[in-house]
């Protein structure tokens, strides 16, 4: 876009606490402009805090961030009207239509009521919900919501756009619908900060990643360099009997590498930075009479990235005696 700045958002030391709990404790960023660049980490890591720190929302306790070019403390107003933020939960009117809710934020925004009208229904079309604009959100499904949601952020097309787990409790074809959205965001010139815990989402989407977890940045770069960072591989097995994962992990955690279990009950991985120690590991499954079903050897996913890196998989809760961030900042307001 026209005048804006090679660095989309740029953060130094940044720190935040509610109360005895640091929610962010010193976070440096550099976000290149026209990128769609993730924030990861698990729930309680600090991500909604940072976020909310950059689109003026909650003020700094420490350090700087320019946001486009602007102060985010001196020169709040001007971050927030370049700027939009679709946070976690859906902030549309649930007693109003689709097109009633878009209206209202054109006209709110200043448009005029038949350039707010023509601007609603530009957007109920290109975000596939225009079958269902009158009718009220409350009996819209999820990902319509969520669609609608990011259609009311745009109404005014902002420079740089907060998505704060914008796919959490969606579909997988809801959650593409909003893939699908992002990335044509992107190839219009936006910027997009993508705040998830879903290693995959950042996976597909994004060009560059921050990893923090407990209020601190732990790892940075695209998503190759941070599989490529943590090791040359990472065996993937799926057990006959589901019943004996548990037994499998303790195996594979003591001969091969840190094991994550994966969704399917009867998989697991572990990370391998050494093939014989994968073939000594699946021998000695072998002479415990674990059966196995199949397995292969390659690539870390990001999911074994994030395990290498903290210890403890992506998708978990606050660490004891921490509180999500959307919790601490409702405590602060």
């Amino acid at each position: 876009m026209t005048g804006q700045p090679a660095l989309a958002v740029e953060a130094t030391g940044l720190q935040k606490s509610f109360g005895d709990t640091r929610a962010v404790a010193g976070i440096d960023l550099a976000v290149p402009a026209g990128a769609i660049y993730g924030v990861l980490g698990p729930n309680g890591a600090g991500k909604t805090t940072t976020i909310r720190m950059l689109a003026t929302l909650v003020r700094p306790d420490a350090g700087r961030a320019r946001v486009l070019g602007h102060d985010v403390v001196t020169e709040g107003d001007a971050v927030r009207g370049l700027v939009s933020l679709t946070g976690q939960l859906a902030s549309v009117d649930e007693e109003l239509t689709g097109r009633e809710n878009l209206v209202l934020i054109g006209r709110l925004l200043g448009h005029r009521r038949p350039a707010a009208r023509a601007r609603a229904d530009e957007l109920l079309e290109a975000f596939g919900v225009a079958a269902a604009a009158g009718k009220l959100v409350k009996h819209w499904s999820g990902g319509m919501r969520r669609r609608l949601d990011i259609a009311a952020s745009l109404v005014v097309t902002p420079q740089l756009v907060f998505l704060d787990e914008p796919t959490t409790g969606l579909d997988p074809r809801s959650r593409n619908q909003v893939w699908e959205i992002a990335r044509a965001l992107v190839a219009e010139g936006t910027t997009i900060l993508l705040c998830t815990q879903y290693l995959e989402e950042a996976d597909q989407l994004a060009d560059g990643i921050v990893v923090i977890d407990h209020g601190r940045v732990i790892a940075e770069g695209t998503p190759g360099q941070l599989k490529a960072s943590v090791g040359t591989g990472a065996l993937h097995v799926r057990l006959v009997d589901p019943a004996r994962r548990a037994e499998a992990a303790r195996v594979l955690e003591s001969l091969v590498g840190p094991v994550a279990l994966e969704p399917d009950p009867a998989a697991l991985s572990a990370t391998c930075a050494d093939a014989r120690r994968a073939a000594i590991g699946m021998g000695e499954l072998g002479r415990a009479g674990v059966g196995i079903a199949d397995f292969s050897l390659g690539r870390p996913s990001l999911d074994e990235v994030f395990l290498a890196l903290t210890g403890h998989p992506a998708r978990t809760g606050p660490a004891a005696g921490e509180e999500p961030a959307a919790t601490l900042e409702e405590q602060a307001s």
